[in-house]
């Protein structure tokens, strides 16, 4: 083991940009975790779904021009993209946060025709994990970047994701929940004390009623088709788990 960690050393110290060190060890170290319990097969199509997930933010924040690094992975939590600078209003926050599950969904329904087409029960299992990913981060509480979208219409958006992740908790507890449910504090106070005539209400929240539209439809139908596939794909998987039960 220690021999494999300095020869991982080794690769890394050689590499021309050394930015890339945190993002492919995390996502390597992430793998690894993942590949012990549940099989190097899973593991790297669980890391796909998460690295197309994240990679939505990437593409989404550069074609705005904005800057973003390379996503950093943590096993157990997920992955997240530090961007270098903040977005200038709502509209262009909501049109990054819209970049990743789009393009995570994109991602798993594929993988999702993949397992239909080779009959693969792992490969339907890791599109399960990416639509129910990107489900989740459809939750509409800041700072998930459903919480992101939605703010395009008002924070105040963000005090109805509080019984959403409070059911989601109870359906499947997860400490991955309690650091979202922490994290959302600070965006939950600022939501109660958010005002319309306020100065950031009348700056940076200042949309048209043209685009809250465009986002509260596309966000919705999003959600509504996640919703669908994350069901149906759960049912197929069962069934199949029972079926070989029996065999």
């Amino acid at each position: 083991m220690r021999y494999a960690l300095n020869l991982l050393l080794l690769i890394f110290s050689g590499l021309k940009f050394g930015k890339l060190l945190i993002p492919i060890g995390s996502m390597l170290l992430t793998m690894w975790v993942y590949a012990m319990m549940f099989g190097w097969r899973y593991a790297v199509g669980l890391m796909a779904m998460l690295l197309i997930h994240q990679l939505g933010y990437v593409l989404a924040a550069r074609y705005k021009g904005m800057q973003a690094g390379w996503p950093t992975f943590i096993p157990f939590v997920g992955a997240f993209s530090g961007m270098k600078e903040a977005p200038q209003d709502a509209q262009t926050e909501a049109f990054v946060g819209m970049g990743g599950p789009l393009l995570g969904t994109v991602g798993a329904t594929l993988c999702y025709f993949m397992a239909r087409s080779y009959e693969a029960d792992w490969l339907m299992a890791v599109a399960y994990a990416g639509l129910f990913i990107n489900l989740i981060s459809l939750i509409p509480l800041a700072p998930l970047p459903g919480g992101r979208i939605t703010a395009v219409l008002s924070p105040r958006i963000w005090l109805l994701g509080v019984p959403l992740l409070g059911a989601l908790f109870l359906y499947q507890p997860s400490p991955m929940l309690l650091l979202i449910a922490i994290l959302a504090l600070p965006h939950l106070v600022k939501a109660w004390r958010y005002r319309n005539d306020s100065d950031e209400a009348l700056g940076y929240y200042a949309v048209p009623t043209a685009v809250k539209w465009e986002y509260g439809t596309y966000y919705l139908a999003l959600a509504a088709y996640l919703a669908v596939m994350t069901h149906d794909v759960h049912e197929l998987l069962t069934s199949v788990r029972e079926a070989s039960g029996h065999v």
